[in-house]
């Protein structure tokens, strides 16, 4: 028996209910001009939400979360946080040719190469830009795609995003709950020659891969180096970021998996590799990154 949803789960599904139902039927720029004064006010209250993004900014950049610059990033930080929202309620009734025409891809060759090959491709991300666009996009260049969600509260949120997310052309698998097995549903797809997308910097099972991340321990799900090394499937990163009123995509070289060592030595090595690659692709876009919770090991355990 499930726990009944508290008025604010409901409230929160009533809310994204409401937006992919109006946001699509009002002017673009007005719906947009929203969002911008909505992430602003919560900007301004400096809720705790918004103290956790600053304080995991400040990681990035080497400062402290009271650095001005912080402060002013953060700004930027949860705008563009808000403009996800505001393009997943638009994003269904965005025509095929609008999504392609505005994505500016690099590096997509390879993966269109071992596509072609019949390999199988995990694209690992980590929460930034718009990912559910960047899927569109994928689906659009004619390759429809297995991921896996977060199981959100309430339950009715979760089918009703997950529905969103198939009605875009992906096939969405949940990571806990199921009645399959995930991983080997995943790695079915995989050795068929079929892409899959998965998030990959925060671990929501406590069991991941402890990493080096901006030069703290945290753990990342294991999944992907997990699925390259057991299928041979070619693990490729990709960064996601707003260009101007665009979407930036960015496909990074292949993560070669380690010729010698354990499953879990390979997996490991592979971990890290992915975390200093995002390290890299976060770096350069830090105010698209949407991380507002608590990432790193000593924010998450207690200190003894």
């Amino acid at each position: 028996m499930t726990d009944k949803p508290s008025l604010q789960d409901r409230l929160v599904a009533a809310g994204f209910g409401a937006g992919w139902t109006l946001v699509p039927r009002l002017p673009e720029r007005l719906t947009a001009w929203a969002f911008r004064k909505a992430a602003d006010r919560l900007w301004r209250r400096r809720g705790g939400s918004v103290r956790r993004l600053e304080a995991n900014l400040a990681r990035v950049r080497g400062t402290s979360p009271d650095d001005p610059a912080i402060r002013e990033l953060s700004r930027e930080g949860m705008r563009s946080y808000f403009r996800y929202f505001h393009e997943v309620f638009r994003l269904p009734s965005m025509p095929a040719e609008e999504i392609l025409s505005r994505m500016k891809v690099v590096g997509d060759e390879q993966v269109y190469d071992n596509l072609a090959k019949g390999r199988g491709v995990v694209l690992a991300l980590p929460h930034m830009g718009n990912w559910d666009q960047a899927g569109a996009w994928f689906v659009a260049k004619g390759h429809p795609f297995t991921t896996v969600a977060e199981r959100l509260r309430p339950e009715s949120l979760f089918h009703r995003y997950t529905a969103f997310r198939e009605g875009l052309g992906m096939e969405v698998l949940p990571l806990t709950g199921g009645e399959s097995h995930t991983f080997g549903t995943l790695a079915q797809r995989l050795r068929a020659g079929r892409p899959v997308a998965l998030p990959a910097e925060r671990d929501l099972t406590a069991k991941g891969v402890e990493v080096q991340f901006f030069g703290s321990a945290t753990r990342m799900p294991a999944g992907p180096g997990l699925l390259a090394v057991h299928t041979g499937a070619a693990l490729i990163p990709a960064i996601l970021y707003f260009e101007g009123r665009d979407w930036g995509l960015q496909f990074h070289q292949e993560i070669a998996v380690p010729t010698e060592g354990t499953r879990k030595e390979k997996v490991a090595a592979v971990m890290q590799d992915l975390a200093t690659v995002f390290e890299k692709g976060i770096t350069e876009h830090p105010e698209d990154w949407h991380m507002l919770q608590r990432l790193w090991l000593e924010d998450l355990e207690p200190r003894g």
